[in-house]
């Protein structure tokens, strides 16, 4: 994954500030990122403190490696199967 050149702390700042009324092209500039960029990042951060987000990401990693576990319990058993088929 591409890591961010801005960190969550600055993300939730950013966020705070755009809903305390500062201007998006103001923070924008400053931030050097595009609108559209600003606006996901309150979509996904909007009324959460850093330490929330920093749960949010352990949470996706730990769901990012149970998926990955799932998928190579799901193969092996699709192998085991195919292995019994062919035997019978």
């Amino acid at each position: 994954m591409k890591k961010s050149k801005h960190s969550d702390s600055e993300k939730v700042k950013a966020v705070k500030s755009l809903e305390n009324g500062t201007a998006a092209e103001v923070l924008c500039r400053e931030l050097g990122i595009s609108r559209s960029t600003l606006y996901q990042w309150r979509s996904k951060y909007g009324g959460m403190e850093v330490s929330q987000v920093k749960r949010l990401r352990e949470l996706e990693e730990e769901n990012r490696k149970l998926k990955q576990m799932y998928a190579d319990l799901a193969l092996d058993n699709r192998i085991l199967r195919d292995v019994i088929e062919k035997k019978l």
